[in-house]
């Protein structure tokens, strides 16, 4: 009897520590998520949308700082800018006029580049309708406890966003494929940003729960490039992403920055645009999501029963040679470029050029001057 007894109250013993270990995993995972991913899409090509490139680039840096890898990202490219034959800097894109931070980097993985990048691929990658022989790397392997970042910069308007300069996507089509998404279990919450003149026409249709969106521009509104470079001849970044990526350096993996902190990111006197966000879809108080929940990676948690004791430090055990073979040394990461002093630095001397009609004007003094001094008739003699 006293064994039956003992037996029963050991049972009990371990459902309650089995309810108090799901409880408290419950509480560990306060935003719902287990793993994020990144969409990253660039829809503009020709050199004249250098800037466009150079945002998604400078996005996807952000977020595999943070944590997120390549794996987790979906990045797509509607052209190549670094092999582009007008750069005078070729295998390069530069986010900045100093030219000292090269945001296409050694270890830029693109996925879908060039004419790859269409509407149809989009939609295919968000609802996970791809052929059957698409590999990995080009899939968005989502699921209901993924947090994802999407990120669109390009050509829009009031109501849709060009791809290629041929198509459209309309706000539309792109919250049904939103819809399909949360119907099909493929997200926990989501992120969208994006970086094109009347943005927040994009995410007036949506209707999906817990959905958060975020725009450059209200509808009407235009919005506007950012750091002129003379020597390639074309702006480096739209303002919204600059001061995205300003604010996003100062982001550590461990940081308790909010999205409310996000929402003021370049304000009109910054973006002369006015930036527009979306919040009504989402479940939780923006003041309570970091911004790690989208921009950074969870880490994978092994919940066990075991009892393990920290109390005594851990004891390394010493390798010794194996077959008369040398230890390897052990490798560390460098320290991160620092971003956020090369973005306030002022140009080098070696980047001036002339004003705009400098040559213009130093010629039409030259000839009011022999002018001036000789006349009409030795005019021949210039040409």
């Amino acid at each position: 009897m006293k064994t039956l007894t003992l037996l029963s109250l050991f049972c009990t013993f371990l459902l309650t520590s089995g309810i108090n270990i799901e409880d408290n995993a419950a509480q560990f995972f306060s935003s719902g998520h287990t793993n994020n991913w990144a969409v990253l899409v660039c829809t503009s090509r020709f050199w004249f949308n250098y800037r466009h490139v150079a945002n998604t680039l400078s996005v996807y840096r952000s977020v595999k700082r943070l944590g997120i890898p390549d794996s987790h990202i979906v990045l797509m490219l509607a052209d190549d800018m670094a092999c582009n034959h007008r750069n005078p800097k070729p295998a390069t894109v530069f986010s900045h006029k100093n030219m000292e931070l090269n945001v296409y980097g050694d270890d830029v993985e693109v996925d879908y580049r060039g004419y790859e990048v269409t509407v149809e691929n989009f939609l295919r990658v968000l609802t996970g309708r791809l052929p059957p022989s698409t590999p990995r790397s080009k899939r968005l392997l989502s699921d209901d406890r993924s947090n994802i970042l999407i990120y669109l910069t390009g050509h829009g308007g009031n109501g849709f966003l060009k791809f290629q300069d041929s198509e459209e996507i309309s706000n539309v089509e792109l919250a049904d494929a939103f819809e399909q998404m949360w119907q099909k279990r493929r997200y926990n919450e989501l992120l969208f940003i994006i970086d094109t003149c009347q943005g927040a026409s994009m995410y007036e249709r949506f209707y999906s729960p817990n959905l958060m969106a975020l725009a450059s521009s209200q509808v009407g509104e235009d919005s506007l490039s950012h750091q002129p470079d003379l020597a390639i001849g074309v702006h480096l970044m739209d303002r919204y992403t600059f001061y995205l990526l300003e604010f996003l350096e100062d982001i550590h993996p461990a940081s308790k920055t909010n999205m409310n902190d996000l929402f003021k990111v370049c304000p009109k006197s910054q973006c002369v645009s006015t930036p527009g966000h979306r919040t009504d879809l989402f479940l939780r108080d923006p003041s309570s999501v970091l911004i790690t929940d989208f921009f950074g990676s969870v880490r994978k948690v092994e919940i066990t029963m075991e009892t393990i004791n920290l109390t005594d430090p851990i004891k390394q055990v010493e390798q010794n040679p194996v077959n008369g073979e040398l230890q390897k040394e052990k490798s560390s990461y460098v320290d991160q470029l620092p971003v956020s002093e090369i973005i306030h630095q002022k140009p080098k001397q070696k980047d001036w050029h002339p004003p705009d009609g400098f040559i213009l004007g130093l010629w039409t003094l030259i000839l009011l001057v022999f002018f001036k001094t000789y006349g009409m008739k030795h005019l021949k003699h210039i040409f």
